[in-house]
């Protein structure tokens, strides 16, 4: 595994085999967003908020109630290009990359925060790992981990995306397929939940 150089990134994004070819779109500035090994990609317009309600826990093993008090918990919105978003100290919103990034199953990859927005205290992607041959928008975890409200902007250059080479040859298999912006948790889906969890009375 080695991390793509520009010249390896153009190469993908021009392949001649679809198979091969790393698409991300829209690349609104190739030149600006493509570094020396990494890409730069924009915040979407899409949000994930967290409200304030009175249960007092979200356990995700009571599988039958979740899904309800995840809507509950959390809400999308969406909100206008050049339009403000506030971000509260110690607040966590889900957002996404304005970009929809197909992964050829030779490369992996993963998402960190600009430094820039970093130094300011914003943390973004704590879930940071990107499989082969994923498709879809970036969910990102955006903390504000300052002292006072970060306003960020759609379209804004929010973080990076590092590229790998895989050896062998990897395929997604996940349960976020295709998405166009932030998606909620589906942590209750897996399987094992049942078997940690001590079944409540």
């Amino acid at each position: 595994m080695s991390t793509l150089s520009k010249a390896e990134i153009l190469r993908f994004m021009t392949a001649i085999n679809l198979n091969e070819r790393l698409i991300i779109t829209p690349l609104l500035d190739k030149d600006e967003q493509v570094k020396d090994c990494a890409i730069d990609v924009r915040l979407g317009n899409q949000f994930i908020i967290t409200q304030k309600t009175s249960f007092t826990e979200m356990d995700v093993s009571l599988q039958d109630q979740i899904k309800t008090r995840i809507g509950q918990y959390q809400r999308k919105i969406v909100i206008g290009f050049r339009e403000r978003f506030v971000l509260h100290p110690q607040q966590l919103v889900l957002g996404s990359t304005m970009e929809y990034i197909v992964f050829p199953n030779c490369l992996s990859g993963y998402v960190i925060g600009r430094s820039s927005w970093g130094r300011l205290g914003l943390i973004i992607a704590t879930a940071t790992g990107i499989n082969p041959g994923y498709k879809g928008c970036l969910t990102l975890e955006l903390e504000n981990l300052g002292e006072v409200p970060i306003v960020l902007y759609p379209g804004i250059r929010i973080a990076q995306l590092i590229l790998h080479t895989v050896e062998g040859e990897g395929k997604y298999r996940s349960r976020y397929r295709f998405p166009v912006g932030p998606e909620f948790s589906k942590a209750h889906e897996d399987n094992e939940i049942g078997f940690w969890a001590r079944k409540r009375e």
